[in-house]
Parts: structure tokens; sequence; C-alpha cells
């Protein structure tokens, strides 16, 4: 959610807000839903969906019970948008960051001129030289502004924010496609594409 919605509408800022044990819901659901659907005796569909009830039920049995309604908060108040679920309700689904073989099924789309990627300063040499990799999951991951990098970042400390040259990336055939929530997934990106570093 960018500050401009929070300015234009306090009282969805304020709805939006997570609760902690909504905080604590949304990280076993990433977990379920990303990389260990076994953990709770779940299987994913090659796409990557889970029949709600099913979720529902996997959780209570493992001694983490969520209402339906527990759940559709979760998922509307996330503020990356991790989860979505289909056009009838009853299934969910990581919108992207699996580890688990998935087939998300986005189309190919054309990225902006830029992208941005936010990690830590540790990481910067081995990115100079190597790139962007996808490491442990389906796609590197790229934000659509720096704020949002940034925020990414921050996840391990102070973070660095590096562009990405995603104009040049698309010009010499390397393949964009963007998630449900809105972030840019490529397989990899070479270093000759990664443009400053920012500090916020």
């Amino acid at each position: 959610m960018s500050e401009s919605a929070s300015i234009d509408d306090p009282d969805r800022a304020q709805r939006l807000a997570l609760q902690p044990f909504e905080v604590r819901a949304s990280r076993f659901l990433s977990l379920i839903l990303r990389h260990d659907p076994g953990r709770v005796g779940l299987t994913l569909d090659p796409a990557g969906w889970v029949g709600v009830s099913d979720l529902l039920a996997a959780l209570a049995a493992c001694g983490r019970p969520l209402t339906r309604a527990q759940l559709d908060l979760v998922v509307e108040r996330n503020d990356k948008q991790r989860f979505a679920f289909d056009p009838t309700g009853t299934r969910i689904r990581a919108s992207q960051g699996h580890s688990v073989p998935v087939e998300l099924g986005y189309e190919a789309a054309e990225p902006p001129a830029l992208l941005f990627h936010g990690t830590h300063p540790q990481a910067l040499d081995a990115i100079r030289a190597e790139g962007l990799r996808p490491m442990n999951r389906h796609a590197v991951h790229l934000s659509p502004d720096a704020g949002t990098a940034t925020r990414v970042g921050t996840r391990r400390g102070r973070p660095v924010v590096l562009t990405v040259d995603a104009a040049r990336m698309s010009a010499d055939g390397h393949r964009f496609r963007v998630s449900a929530n809105g972030v840019w997934l490529t397989d990899a990106v070479p270093p000759e594409y990664l443009g400053q570093c920012i500090r916020p």
C-alpha cells in the first residue's frame, strides 16, 4: 500500500494494519503455501492452488486454527498482498515466492524501463559479480518502485536498492512476468543490467 493511499483513505490504512495474530498467521500461510504444504498434510495443485476448506481443516488439525473470516482478513490486510483467492473464493494460493514446483501461469509482460531490487549491503559484492539469481525460488523478484524495494530490503537490516535496466533486458530477449500483487518476475538478472545502488 502506498503512502498516498494511507493519506487519501486513513480508515483503510487502519483497517489494513495487521494485528499480531494476523502477522503470525500470514507467516505460517507463507510457509505452507510457498514452501512446505506437506507440513500440514496438504498438496498444492500444479498452479499452486489449494482448497480453502482443505487449508482451514489442515490448520485446525495442526493446532493453528483460523476461521474463514480470519483468513479473509489476513488476505485482505497483508501489505504485500501475498495471497490470492480464485474467482470463486474456494481456492487460495501464494501470489509468488514458491520454492516448491508450481506453474503460476502468469503471462509474459512488458516491464517498465526501470525496476528495483532491495537487498542488504553484505550481498552487494556477490550480486555485482554474479547478478541476481533466484536462489531457492522460481524467479528473481523485482519491485516496481524504490520504496517497495526498500521495504523488501529491510527484512535483513539496513537496505540498499539496486536499479535494474528492465527495458534493455526486455529488448535483449529476457522474459518478464508480473504477479497478481505487482511483483515483477524474471529468471535472472545478469550483472550488466544492474545500475546504481541507492542507500535509503
